[in-house]
């Protein structure tokens, strides 16, 4: 039987205290933040009833030890956990997410894209002497995103559109020239 110490208060020892290991380091207020946090995430998820997530919660914020904490919400999927240096080497109380269940990385958007987009909006403000270049870069951009797997696919097809219009226009303005000139002759 182990006596309590001083700060165990009245009562026997706290058998969740593992001698040596990373469970019988002391916690930090992060580390009973970090536990609440999972509590109430769990009670979202309807794994808690009210009445034992209070209880809990007070436990957690009178625990001394990592290892008290672990033991509160070892029951309970926990969310991504940073790891601290004291951990290094040995395994910790708590684990970090897996990769399979993180977010996919953004892919990087596509410069040409934004290059053939820049190009399509400015066709507003050149008359549309950007058109050409918006086009060229539209389409180039296009093939690269289904061949890298690239973002900015509508930006690409925003500098497309425009820069078609763009020179839609050119072609009826070029048009509708030729056609003055042939009748005043």
């Amino acid at each position: 039987m182990s006596y309590p110490t001083q700060w165990q208060g009245p009562g026997q020892g706290r058998p969740w205290q593992d001698q040596g290991g990373a469970g019988a380091m002391l916690a930090s207020h992060a580390d009973r933040e970090r536990a609440v946090d999972v509590l109430r995430a769990g009670f979202g998820e309807g794994r808690l009833r009210q009445e034992e997530l209070e209880k809990r919660i007070t436990r957690a914020y009178e625990a001394r030890t990592v290892g008290e904490l672990s033991l509160l919400v070892a029951d309970l999927p926990q969310g991504p956990v940073p790891q601290s240096a004291a951990f290094q080497g040995q395994q910790a109380a708590f684990q970090p997410v897996p990769p399979t269940f993180l977010p996919a990385p953004l892919a990087p958007t596509n410069s040409k894209a934004i290059g053939a987009m820049v190009c399509g909006v400015l066709t507003l403000v050149t008359g549309g002497a950007t058109g050409l270049p918006a086009v060229i870069l539209g389409h180039t951009a296009r093939g690269e995103i289904r061949r890298t797997g690239e973002g900015g696919d509508g930006f690409a097809l925003t500098g497309l559109v425009l820069g078609w219009l763009a020179v839609a226009g050119w072609s009826v303005l070029l048009v509708f020239l030729v056609v003055v000139a042939a009748s005043s002759h």
